[in-house]
């Protein structure tokens, strides 16, 4: 039976208005499928008109314009739906799903949601749930005294992985699962004999340890800055709108 990252895995990763999980919409949406290691992958995108201004700084970042989003997007309903669904499908299945910065892209699709569909995204899960591989987390645990940036763009440049089109949530989501398959090869001896359960549990863990050493950080050089250890959905708050 092959390793988890030569076996089949799924990509998730969106484009957004902003970084508020609470407030910001999805402006776009890709999920990316392969069978195996090497095989060519399915690639499902979505393109929403988020309903609010897109700032121009996001629209920077992304090249996603209020005009192309209001010509081209869909409304958010349907989209979201469609992509929950679509993750539940491959939850149900089995598939593990890598997402980069997890409580972010998982955080933001449970808002839209509940703001658009009244349902969460366990909701859509049912009786399943997601296995969660984030490069961001492992990256960060397995090579932990390793400086510089671990931006996915960095992580590309560490592990040899070409990243075109940086900031396209398609482009975003197949580098992020090429990654993830790297990052299992170098760290096979520390990672093969776990069960993709196994290591989804073992991640929030060791993100709740990364998010108290940065939050300890950030108190020692006088920041009010708060990191969440919850991973890889964030707790709802009650002011979320």
């Amino acid at each position: 039976m092959p390793s988890w990252f030569e076996g089949p895995l799924a990509a998730f990763d969106t484009e957004t208005t902003g970084v508020d999980v609470e407030h910001d919409r999805i402006v776009s949406a890709a999920l990316v499928v392969q069978s195996r290691a090497g095989a060519t992958p399915a690639v499902t995108r979505w393109l929403v008109n988020p309903g609010v201004p897109v700032p121009e700084g996001a629209t920077a970042i992304h090249g996603l314009t209020d005009a192309h989003l209001q010509r081209f997007g869909r409304w958010p309903a349907p989209v979201m739906e469609e992509v929950a669904r679509a993750l539940a499908e491959q939850s149900a299945a089995g598939i593990p799903l890598v997402v980069m910065n997890a409580p972010f892209d998982l955080t933001l699709l449970d808002r839209e949601l509940r703001r658009h569909r009244a349902a969460s995204l366990a909701a859509y899960l049912g009786a399943s749930s997601l296995c969660v591989l984030d490069p961001w987390v492992l990256d960060k645990h397995l090579d932990r005294y390793r400086k510089g940036r671990r931006t996915l763009s960095d992580l590309c440049a560490q592990y040899g992985i070409e990243l075109t089109g940086a900031h396209d949530a398609a482009a975003d989501a197949a580098a992020a699962m090429a990654v993830a398959r790297a990052i299992g090869q170098r760290f096979a001896v520390r990672l093969e004999r776990l069960s993709v359960a196994e290591l989804h549990a073992r991640q929030a863990v060791w993100h709740a340890a990364q998010a108290r050493g940065l939050q300890a950080w950030f108190a020692r050089n006088g920041s009010e800055e708060q990191c969440d250890p919850a991973w890889p959905l964030r707790a709802e708050l009650p002011s979320a709108a």
